[in-house]
């Protein structure tokens, strides 16, 4: 009888997921390459959230399925982040000499002229949170409430979080136009 049940339940799980998948897939993947700037990273983050929002079906109701996803998503890029600066530290202090600077790919280059390179590098000025909250915002539309679920935080934060950050970005474009 349990068989059953299972067989079941992981048929809604595939039917759920892959209905999310269709609508929310390249969404999500966007949303990851704004945090990483590396196309494979931000399809393999996610993939993650989606393997996650499989194995959590049972828990997610179908509404809430993509502030799961984006959640996921934001937790990953997080996680890379700082797995990345583990990994520069390290290969820094085993490098002798100046550092080489990395050349950017053509990709790179025409993401960054389309999406304007100057506020990209303004927005990796900003403290981790504001940056995250502008991000979700602006590039993804998400609301207030959104964000916050997809942060973990309360509404009031992401609106101090945003208005800190706008304020500082208005001030660096002012002082450097």
């Amino acid at each position: 009888m349990g068989f059953g049940r299972d067989a079941a339940a992981r048929a809604a799980a595939d039917d759920g997921v892959s209905s999310l998948y269709a609508v929310h897939w390249a969404p999500m993947v966007r949303l990851a390459w704004l945090f990483v700037h590396d196309d494979l990273l931000a399809e393999e983050i996610a993939q993650e959230a989606f393997v996650s929002l499989h194995r959590k079906w049972h828990e997610v109701t179908g509404a809430s399925g993509a502030a799961y996803l984006r959640q996921c998503v934001v937790n990953g890029a997080r996680s890379a982040l700082r797995h990345h600066k583990v990994e520069q530290r390290y290969l820094d202090s085993i490098r002798p000499g100046p550092r080489r600077l990395a050349v950017a790919s053509a990709e790179d280059e025409a993401v960054a002229a389309v999406a304007s390179a100057d506020m990209f590098e303004r927005l990796q000025g900003l403290p981790t949170r504001q940056r995250e909250v502008l991000v979700l915002r602006y590039y993804l539309d998400l609301s207030e409430a959104q964000i916050a679920d997809a942060l973990g935080i309360a509404p009031g934060s992401v609106k101090a979080h945003a208005h800190r950050g706008l304020a500082a970005l208005r001030t660096e474009m002012e002082a450097r136009p």
